[in-house]
């Protein structure tokens, strides 16, 4: 089913302002970094459309946003390259603006009539958004645009985990996975008399913020953007879908989309990676695991960062986590590591060690290696707090989807959250066990340290 209306249940009010006498339509985009597929651009557009008046897109570009580095910076630009583009292309003008992005928003949204803006989940995010709401003096409009299922519509609270998630996901997805097509605007904004950064110099911009410089870019692995993410995926279904199921979870093979630092960005949709992969003819084991992964997955830990208002800390673990770890936080421990240790690979797991070269010099690791990568760092820190700490502290750094909701859900499964308690053991007590003995079982990890070593002298 194709359409080009946007779900009620995506749209949602954030004040009791009216739509006023303004000169323009505002989109504030700031997480749903795309020209298509994106639910509130085509929202304002409509709008726009209906009240005969142009649309002006607007970006604002701050360089304090918690534990973002030039590496994320960098990618995030040239997906804005790529947006300004796309939009030209539809005849409407985008400007990014260097500033908080909620003082961009309002001093853009002065002579709007209302202000149209995407959703974040995030506490930063969250904080924008009321501010805008609050001050704008117009109607300020809210569209769900990164995940299939609207997060309130699949669920009321913090779902346990991915089985008591995914029945109420699929009770939507005949609704929600829909195409959504474009809608033209009928006064074009090229013209409009707005000033902001000249995007096509990203090295400037990025040498006129200040920004931690220490995690260097990838633009040579891995370019930001919805036409380069759309190249990457299709790639993924020609090559790789149909031995997705089996191979997943083998970290040695490469058959993995590389989607997730593009959904971090809002650089492509959801929706549109699970209809391509649904079109695809890769078998429907293949495609179930894939949007398995994609859609409940990631949508249960969207579930979590917004019912959990300390998703980023020690303490939002499960109560049965928290007791066991805490019953063997004094558990003599084989080998402890500083946390520049670890950052530095430098520990006896040869295995381990190539994991975190992988995510430092490519900002990207195997999924199956994050899962061992995070257990190691608890079986190796002084106290279950600290490992915490460290995990997140790494995670963030490093990948270029860190401070996302996968990674602060994924970061709490190293530690309990959305699991259950298991053989109790020294250190981790009830809390899953990983060792090198089962990563060797279960794949080839030998061949992984090849593949990260020889990934690494490719990328210089």
């Amino acid at each position: 089913m194709a359409t080009t209306q946007v779900q009620d249940e995506r749209v949602q009010p954030l004040n009791d302002e009216d739509v006023r006498d303004g000169e323009y339509v505002l989109y504030w985009m700031q997480s749903s970094q795309r020209a298509e597929y994106n639910h509130a651009l085509e929202y304002a557009v409509q709008q726009a459309n209906d009240l005969g008046q142009r649309l002006l897109v607007v970006f604002g570009l701050t360089d304090d946003y918690p534990e973002a580095n030039l590496r994320h910076y960098a990618f995030m630009l040239e997906g804005l390259q790529d947006v300004k583009k796309a939009l030209g292309k539809r005849g409407i003008k985008l400007v990014v603006r260097k500033g908080a992005p909620d003082e961009v928003a309002l001093e853009a949204g002065k002579r709007a009539s209302l202000i149209v803006t995407d959703r974040g989940y995030l506490r930063p995010q969250l904080r924008w958004r009321e501010k805008v709401a609050k001050e704008a003096g117009c109607l300020v409009i809210q569209v769900e645009s990164d995940v299939v299922v609207p997060v309130e519509l699949a669920s009321g609270k913090q779902e346990h985990a991915a089985r008591t998630l995914r029945p109420k996901i699929h009770e939507y997805l005949d609704d929600f996975l829909v195409e959504l097509k474009p809608t033209k605007l009928e006064k074009q904004s090229l013209d409009m008399n707005a000033d902001g950064l000249d995007l096509s110099d990203i090295g400037k911009i990025l040498a006129g913020m200040d920004l931690d410089t220490s995690v260097t870019r990838l633009s040579h692995l891995y370019k930001g953007g919805n036409s380069e993410a759309k190249k990457i995926f299709r790639r993924f279904l020609e090559k790789s879908l149909k031995d997705y199921d089996a191979n997943r979870n083998q970290p040695q093979t490469d058959f993995v989309s590389h989607m997730s630092k593009y959904l971090h960005f809002g650089h492509i949709s959801s929706i549109w990676l699970a209809l391509e992969a649904k079109e695809s003819r890769a078998g429907k084991k293949n495609i179930d695991s894939f949007t398995e992964e994609l859609i409940v997955r990631r949508e249960l830990t969207i579930n979590f960062v917004y019912y959990t208002s300390d998703y980023d800390s020690y303490s939002c673990l499960p109560d049965w986590a928290k007791k066991t770890l805490k019953e063997h936080k004094d558990d003599e421990r084989e080998h402890t590591y500083t946390a520049k240790q670890l950052e530095n690979a430098e520990t006896h797991d040869e295995y381990w060690n190539a994991a975190m070269k992988e995510m430092v010099h490519t900002g990207y690791m195997h999924n199956y290696m994050r899962m061992y990568w995070g257990k190691k760092i608890l079986e190796w820190s002084n106290t279950p707090e600290h490992a915490y700490k460290t995990t997140l502290y790494l995670n963030n750094k490093y990948f270029l989807d860190g401070r996302d909701p996968n990674s602060y859900a994924n970061v709490a499964w190293v530690f309990g959250q959305h699991d259950r308690g298991w053989t109790e053991r020294a250190v981790y007590g009830k809390v899953r066990y990983m060792s090198e003995g089962g990563l060797r079982r279960k794949s080839k990890p030998d061949q992984y340290v090849e593949k990260v070593e020889k990934r690494i002298e490719e990328s210089g």
